[in-house]
């Protein structure tokens, strides 16, 4: 435990010193040129605090508070489906098929829900930061201490468990876990691996950055939530390292690009784009890494993921502020205010439902006009 609670440590002295960075500069007035409306609002009933996954499936957004409140809205109307408060404290969820509901408490404790009651609980072996994958009446989950773990979503029984190995140090922040086909994604230090969900066999396992310093801390290289797919092909991003294309299939490395950020990739057939940790945003090929573009507009400010939605690039800041960008060239389209607590949680899609939540719990849904 001494591992993680060391790469907590370093999580958190880097969000206080992000109050010592330079003064962003203002923002350049607001020129509407994609209209875009409010569709409905909602709450949480309480703040978010960790890194929260707002997971869609069948039409329905799966969201959670940090004290535990999990629950399913309809994308369409902002409709509660169900709503149910665990009171427990969170440090990562949500996943879901569109039955099941799963998330971790801050007692490692694995939480599945079946139409918002409880079906059953399981102990995990470390603090898990990482939002459990429900797929193919299994629940997945990856643990800060590298281990991958897999239970039957209906009973509860674990199914296999392994651990992988890697650098003392790992990430306070969630990791790569997604199935990609019949394969488990899996990234841990500097590596994606690729297994089998059935067994939890090593189907193959590729590099996507190698570590480098003289130091536990400067070696520090988790492969982080938030990637980009496309076929078999995944972009992910290794923390303030590189953002790296691999082919799912096979486990073959694409292209890897130095990138200095934190924050997981969006990205389209052609395009895959990202923040940097100063604000810096980028748009590299999809087919070969090259740079498309890059912009300074939003250098300083506290971004959160960004997201792809039609012809735009979508993400939140620290002020609350919304901005819709041309992913062709990165121009301003619009922007929204939402509240001052920030927008750190990805924006996610939902049909033509665009959603959005603040650090207070609130929950914002748009739509193009």
């Amino acid at each position: 435990m001494r591992t993680f609670f060391v790469a907590a440590l370093l999580a958190l002295l880097s969000a206080c010193a992000s109050t010592d960075r330079p003064k962003p500069a203002p923002l350049a007035p607001n020129v509407p040129l994609l209209g875009i409306g409010a569709a409905w609002t909602a709450n949480l009933g309480g703040s978010v605090d960790f890194a929260l996954d707002v997971h869609v499936a069948q039409g329905r957004a799966y969201l959670a508070s940090s004290a535990g409140t999990v629950l399913a809205l309809d994308a369409q109307t902002g409709a509660e489906v169900w709503r149910t408060k665990l009171d427990l404290p969170l440090s990562a969820g949500v996943g879901s098929d569109g039955r099941y509901a799963a998330v971790v408490t801050r007692a490692n404790e694995l939480l599945v829900l079946d139409a918002g009651k409880l079906a059953w609980r399981a102990q995990l072996k470390a603090l898990t930061l990482t939002a459990p994958l429900v797929a193919g009446g299994r629940v997945f989950t990856l643990s800060a201490d590298r281990t991958v773990s897999a239970f039957d979503a209906q009973s509860g029984q674990r199914l296999w468990q392994q651990q992988k190995t890697g650098e003392a140090l790992v990430l306070g922040q969630a990791g790569l876990l997604t199935a990609v086909g019949d394969t488990l994604v899996v990234g841990y230090s500097g590596r994606v691996a690729g297994l089998n969900p059935l067994t939890g066999a090593s189907r193959w396992e590729t590099s996507v950055v190698s570590a480098r310093g003289t130091n536990e801390v400067e070696r520090l290289v988790d492969v982080v939530a938030g990637f980009s797919r496309d076929g078999s092909q995944i972009c992910v991003r290794a923390f303030q390292y590189a953002v790296s294309c691999i082919d799912a299939a096979t486990g073959r490395s694409l292209w890897s690009k130095p990138a200095n950020g934190s924050n997981g990739v969006a990205g389209d057939a052609n395009m895959v784009y990202a923040s940097e940790g100063d604000g810096r945003l980028t748009a590299w090929s999809r087919k070969d890494g090259e740079k498309a573009w890059a912009l300074d507009a939003y250098r300083f400010r506290l971004l959160s993921a960004p997201l792809v939605a039609g012809g735009s690039l979508v993400f939140g800041d620290d002020a609350g502020n919304l901005h819709v960008l041309s992913k062709t060239d990165g121009a301003p389209l619009n922007r929204i205010m939402t509240d001052d607590s920030g927008l750190f949680v990805a924006p996610v899609l939902a049909g033509k439902t665009l959603l959005v939540v603040s650090r207070r719990g609130s929950v914002y849904a748009f739509r193009p006009e």
